[in-house]
């Protein structure tokens, strides 16, 4: 018999970073349009298979010199086929041993429905997990105040991808420790205020509450500061890994010692660029103190800082 341990061993073998198993249990709160157990009711298990942004990747938009590298090692290929190919590696590995297994790519669930439904009580095609919860369902992560995915290994930088299976393993327990220090600084970086201090939310993932910052998704997609529209389906939130709040998310993390990767030298050297909503260039500030988010269990806090 397989145990996680072994899948995760194989996952790892065909190049996962971040390898993690959930319980279809914790998908029990999750609309049947956005729900895994829809697309494979049988499934007794949810691994969430990830693999790394590398930091160099988003050097050149860091700079603002040159944004193709993020575009293909850090979005396209990196989905379409780095990961794609560890995904398959782990569904051929998981069937050639008996279980059935379901690969999912990470399609924009705000795109569904794009058909009608075949039965009665069925939610229509094409149903589309959002991998973000499933990654925190499978104890890989949180949801950070950025209202993006964090890894206590990468911070913003991973791509997920699922694969269903009837073979019942060990779920992973959520993660214990938050990675986010409320420092607001993803807020004050925006040059066009899209990301909102005043409107904060709570997100519930797979019984876990989240703190996320209020976005406006129309200003959001606007940006020209290193966010790519979403190759999969306009109705997609932008991709923002590469803009600037998420790399001064990323500069913050890892200032605060907060990310198990570790580098050598800072990533940010330089004052950030900024474009407004004309194209032209302006000045961020990405102290807390711009954004009246300062947390008391915040970074600061958590160093004995006043």
């Amino acid at each position: 018999m397989l145990t996680a341990a072994d899948v995760k061993e194989a996952a790892r073998a065909a190049g996962a970073d971040l390898i993690g198993i959930a319980s279809p249990e914790r998908f029990a709160d999750v609309p049947p349009e956005r729900n895994p157990m829809s697309i494979f009711p049988e499934a007794r298990s949810v691994i969430v298979v990830g693999r790394r942004i590398t930091r160099g990747s988003l050097r050149g938009v860091e700079e603002g010199t040159h944004f193709n590298s993020f575009h293909m090692f850090g979005y396209f290929s990196l989905d379409s086929d780095f990961l794609a190919l560890t995904t398959f590696s782990l569904v051929s590995y998981l069937e050639d041993r008996g279980w059935e297994a379901t690969p999912l790519f990470p399609y924009p669930p705000e795109a569904h429905p794009q058909g009608i439904p075949v039965r009665d009580g069925q939610p229509a095609p094409n149903v589309y997990p959002d991998m973000d919860y499933a990654a925190v369902a499978a104890g890989l992560g949180e949801i950070g105040y950025c209202r993006v995915f964090l890894s206590p290994q990468y911070g913003p930088r991973q791509r997920f991808q699922l694969v269903l299976t009837d073979l019942e393993l060990e779920p992973d327990p959520l993660l214990p420790d938050p990675i986010c220090g409320f420092c607001g600084k993803c807020v004050a970086a925006c040059p066009l205020g899209a990301l909102h201090a005043e409107r904060d939310e709570q997100l519930v993932v797979a019984g876990r509450s989240f703190r996320v910052c209020g976005v406006d998704w129309a200003k959001c997609r606007s940006c020209q500061n290193g966010a790519v529209p979403n190759r999969y389906h306009p109705s997609g939130k932008p991709e923002r890994t590469a803009a600037l709040c998420i790399r001064t998310c990323l500069d913050a993390l890892e200032r605060n010692g907060k990310l198990s990767n570790r580098f050598a030298h800072e990533f940010r050297q330089r004052d950030p660029w900024a474009l407004d909503h004309f194209g032209q260039a302006t000045m961020v500030d990405t102290s807390s103190k711009a954004t009246g988010c300062a947390d008391p269990g915040g970074f600061r806090a958590q160093k004995g800082e006043a």
